[in-house]
């Protein structure tokens, strides 16, 4: 049987001043080799004989280890580096509690085994002859001394660290609160000012073992008594007892039979009022001498929810009565604020204990009586179990969805516990629909992809998606359906629009995440015309959503999207609504602007359709270009539509300007480029002759006319437009084109000498041509690594035997 005694939680102290649990396991004490010396051995809870090990911490005779609440051990190992062990059971605290004891030679009836010596070497040094603190009698006549000895020691850690120990070893505190008792039977206000002083320093020596006192059940209400007294509100003071004993009241929905759990959270929530409401705000320099409430206020959380968890027959009859339709309106109302504070507690726990609580929960049967819950009229029992939802799938949203298609097999669509909470969005009574905001963030965390888990036999997000859009979609976009039947919606009120843009923003959060599930829907059902409908709305809020949809849908570059925008013209409500808002200079017009821009420069099937169906209504809008731009990209793709070979052309020129890398192949038109500055004149670039089959090819000569008379008036283009650029591009590229039927070939070697200009190789001017031959000049970007190449590959060609030219032929320029 396991040993429960050493059974104990792990917890560090992060940055902002939190526990986090870094697991559960058993703790043992032993000589470390490594160490060199006796340790503190932590190992993890497994099915094996021993688990990973959680801590391993040498036992240093210079620490200061401290008690706590009889089952807490903490400690420092370096400066900002705190740990605590928090065990099950009392004996075990007490049994490792002796062997740090042991180890650095200190009693175990102390709950700090050294002093925390963190002062000044001037005050180290002041302090050594004096090994105490004597405190003044506790007498009415010595309070303003003690007040004053209180007030001088707080600034120093050490003499805040001996008041201390002298506070808790004379039994100071049960005496002081005896005179609180007498100064108020007296009425004796300077008495009680004094008091508050006193108490409120020693909240600040940052205590446990004072605290432990202090928050006693015969203590607690006498101190929370002197706290009520602040000089500063001029003699009047705070009723604070007469709220926790007659306004606050302890309701026990389901009898809690463990009498220390009941003290327990009796106890926590009276120490949770003081921080709150009754202790001053802390000052800057005060706040961290605090941190020793907010560890006590934090376990004994901790310590609730363990308690609770574990006890069985709670939770069934909790639930048991929550689902129970005998259980009166009044009584589930208190059960469902019950388990709602129930849950809240729980964000105490680290994650992974988190987890496990609500899996708990779940196999208790919590989500179907949230169902229950949310079947009623009452809204502030609805408000409550919306809250413990929002719990459940902030945690583990898989455990949530996993329960809702679990439900689907055995309940009809009306009845689904997501279709409960869509109902509740879109029915929210509240002006603001505060609840429908809450309500459609817990369902985009549920249908979020990113969160959703694959495994080897299924996949979350393929069923999930695939069940939510078949029995859940309709039910959410039914207001939008309603509403945009006609050209206008049909209420155009303020709730009204605000729940549509709220749908509208959980439907673009699918457009960018669910591909083809919201691509069919939104086709099938021509959500988007319905959406754009909502342009002409009054409210420009909700309008801007119905463009922001549209966008997201033309921002994807589906040409399933775009042919349906086309075919049902949806971009006439857009442009309606541009010209509807005219010339004021606002965000529907930069919108719209925006939308029509990225289409010119991305979408070329949509481009099109704009000029071809809208152009007359917007070529008037000149103060941006935006819409010139489109009208000048559409005639570009009908003129190379109209004349390939010229885009042909185009492509390749472009290819070699802007290549990456001097020897790129272009496969689709399998032509070679040439760059040799040194070997052309400079109104010219030779094309040398191809091999004998051109001369065979049938009908090579009408082809190669045809196809040199686009290039011709291309060329003359190019060339008016590349004049005033001659001095800026210091060097001229050569290109060279040998035509064969309709195949195209190009070198990227040098000419061979044979057909260099002046070269002792160039054959008479009488001999006549092997080829048809063309020569032009075109100005390229010229590229540094271009002229080793050139040089490499005219030594590899002057070996070859090339056929004479006997003339050149010019191309017209």
């Amino acid at each position: 049987m396991t040993d429960t005694r050493r059974r104990v939680k792990v917890y560090t102290l992060n940055e902002d001043r939190q526990w986090d649990d870094r697991g559960t396991g058993h703790v043992s004490s032993g000589y470390v080799e490594r160490l060199k010396g006796m340790s503190l051995l932590v190992r993890a809870e497994s099915d094996g004989e021993s688990g990973s090990l959680l801590l391993e911490s040498k036992i240093n005779p210079n620490t200061a280890y401290q008690k706590q609440q009889d089952t807490l051990i903490v400690w420092s190992e370096a400066e900002n580096y705190d740990l605590a062990l928090s065990f099950q059971e009392k004996a075990g605290c007490d049994e490792i509690w002796e062997k740090i004891c042991q180890v650095q030679g200190k009693d175990p009836s102390v709950d700090i085994t050294q002093e925390l010596v963190d002062e000044s070497e001037e005050e180290r040094f002041d302090d050594m002859s004096s090994p105490g603190l004597e405190l003044p009698p506790c007498e009415l006549g010595h309070l303003e001394e003690l007040a004053e000895l209180v007030a001088s020691s707080l600034p120093s850690p050490l003499r805040r660290e001996k008041l201390a120990l002298a506070v808790e070893n004379e039994g100071y505190i049960r005496k002081l609160l005896e005179l609180f008792r007498q100064c108020e039977d007296l009425e004796n206000a300077d008495g009680l000012h004094h008091l508050y002083e006193i108490v409120k320093g020693i909240f600040l020596l940052n205590r446990t073992a004072l605290f432990e006192v202090m928050f006693s059940e015969e203590c607690i209400m006498d101190v929370i008594g002197c706290l009520e007294h602040d000089p500063a509100l001029g003699g009047l003071p705070r009723r604070h007892r007469d709220f926790l004993t007659k306004t606050a009241r302890f309701k026990e929905v389901i009898p809690i039979g463990d009498p220390e759990l009941r003290a327990k959270i009796h106890q926590t929530y009276r120490v949770q009022y003081i921080q709150d409401m009754v202790l001053p705000t802390p000052s800057v320099f005060e706040e961290n001498m605090l941190s020793t409430l907010h560890s006590f206020i934090f376990f004994n959380k901790v310590e609730i929810v363990g308690m609770l968890q574990d006890d069985e027959k709670f939770l069934t009859d909790l639930f048991a009565q929550l689902t129970d339709e005998a259980t009166d309106d009044d009584k589930r109302h208190e059960l469902v604020n019950f388990l709602k504070e129930f849950c809240a507690f729980s964000q105490t726990l680290q994650p992974q204990n988190r987890d496990t609580f609500f899996k708990t929960l779940s196999n208790m049967g919590i989500l179907p009586a949230l169902e229950v819950i949310l079947g009623m009229d009452d809204v502030q029992v609805r408000g409550a179990a919306t809250d413990i939802f929002s719990y459940l799938v902030e945690c583990n949203p898989s455990m949530v969805r996993e329960f809702i298609m679990q439900e689907s097999q055995q309940n009809d669509d009306d009845i689904l516990l997501i279709n409960l909470i869509i109902e509740h969005m879109i029915c929210d009574s509240d002006p603001e629909l505060g609840g429908a905001v809450q309500l459609m963030g817990l369902l985009r965390t549920l249908v979020d992809p990113e969160n959703m888990m694959a495994t080897a036999n299924k996949t979350e997000k393929t069923e999930f998606l695939s069940f939510f859009y078949k029995h859940c979609m309709h039910v959410l976009s039914a207001p939008l359906l309603a509403n945009t039947t006609d050209d206008k919606p049909s209420r155009d009120d303020f709730q009204t629009s605000q729940l549509l843009a709220l749908i509208l923003e959980l439907l673009t959060f699918c457009v960018e995440h669910h591909t083809y599930h919201i691509k069919n829907y939104i086709i099938n059902k021509d959500i988007l015309r319905r959406v754009l409908v909502l342009t002409a709305s009054q409210h420009a809020f909700l309008a801007l959503c119905a463009l922001r949809f549209m966008r997201r849908i033309i921002g994807l570059k589906d040409e399933f999207y775009n042919r349906y925008i086309m075919k049902n013209f949806l971009f006439e409500p857009v442009v309606k609504a541009f010209l509807s808002n005219g010339a004021r200079y606002n965000l529907m017009n930069s919108a719209i602007i925006e939308m029509f821009e990225y289409v010119r420069v991305d979408v070329k099937s949509l481009t099109a359709h704009i000029v071809e169906n809208y152009w007359k209504a917007l070529e008037d809008v000149d103060y941006v270009q935006t819409f010139k731009g489109l009208k000048l990209r559409y005639e570009q793709q009908r003129e190379r539509q109209d004349n390939p070979k010229l885009d042909s052309m185009r492509s390749i020129l472009r290819n070699h300007r802007f290549r990456r890398d001097a020897r790129m192949l272009d496969d689709d038109e399998e032509m070679w480029f040439n760059a040799d500055e040194e070997e052309l004149e400079d109104c010219e670039a030779v094309v040398p002759p191809s091999d004998n089959k051109i001369t065979k090819a049938s009908g090579g000569t009408a082809e190669n006319e045809d196809l040199m008379d686009p290039i011709s008036k291309f060329m003359e283009r190019k060339k008016l437009k590349d004049s005033d650029d001659k001095e800026v591009l210091g060097k001229s590229s050569s290109f060279k084109l040998s035509f064969s039927g309709s195949t195209t070939k190009t070198s990227l070697s040098s000419p061979p000498a044979s057909l260099r200009p002046g070269s002792p190789g160039s054959g008479a001017k009488g001999s006549p041509p092997t080829a048809a031959t063309v020569t032009t000049k075109v100005g390229l970007v010229d590229y540094p690594d271009d002229d080793e190449e050139d040089e490499e590959d005219v030594g590899g060609e002057s070996k070859e035997e090339t056929p004479p030219l006997s003339k050149k032929s010019k191309l017209s320029s």
